[in-house]
């Protein structure tokens, strides 16, 4: 099963607060919201997505626990970008100064900021078009770096502002260059 878009903007046009009361009401759905205001229903990932989704996210919380330098963000956690879109990337970390920059409240709801870096993972059921539109759409909001893994053909593409994606086949490792020094990530448990 694919997202599916819902354009509700006739009827509705929500507000941030009634978007973040619809997801609270819908705790089973998963909700994103693109920047002309369309609900899109993403579908629950698989158990192997799920799996190396796991793997990924520990080795950030690890490094991020070494190095103290922000904090680090599951799939459930839904951004306010720039552009007033509303996206829940896979992993995300935000640097420690611009998530204390935050009051509460704001940290508390669906964060006002695009966070640093960007992971989405490719489960079967995602469209490459719709997720490379998704990954370019962080980076014109300030996101830093990205990177879109596809487990099925084992590629990766990396994405930087003001540049064109640069696509990387079966890497063994991949970098948090300057944005999450020293970090590595090992892809060994995402290709198995």
């Amino acid at each position: 099963m694919t997202a599916i878009v819902l354009n509700l903007n006739s009827i509705v046009r929500l507000t941030d607060n009634q978007f973040y009361q619809l997801c609270r009401d819908n705790p089973e759905v998963k909700f994103e919201r693109n920047t002309n205001g369309e609900l899109i229903v993403m579908s629950p990932t698989g158990g192997e997505t799920g799996k190396c989704n796991a793997f990924m996210i520990a080795d950030f919380v690890i490094w991020n626990r070494q190095t103290k330098l922000g904090e680090v963000f599951d799939s459930s956690t839904c951004f306010k970008l720039p552009n007033g879109a509303n996206r829940s990337p896979d992993v995300s970390w935000v640097k420690k100064e611009r998530w204390d920059a935050l009051s509460p409240e704001q940290r508390e709801k669906f964060p006002e900021v695009a966070p640093d870096f960007v992971l989405e993972l490719m489960s079967p059921t995602d469209s490459l078009r719709e997720t490379q539109e998704k990954m370019q759409e962080y980076m014109d909001n300030g996101v830093k770096l990205g990177w879109l893994i596809n487990r099925k053909t084992r590629r990766v593409e990396i994405y930087r502002p003001g540049q064109q994606p640069f696509v990387l086949e079966s890497p063994r490792t991949l970098q948090g260059e300057d944005i999450l020094p020293g970090f590595i990530l090992d892809l060994q448990p995402v290709w198995e």
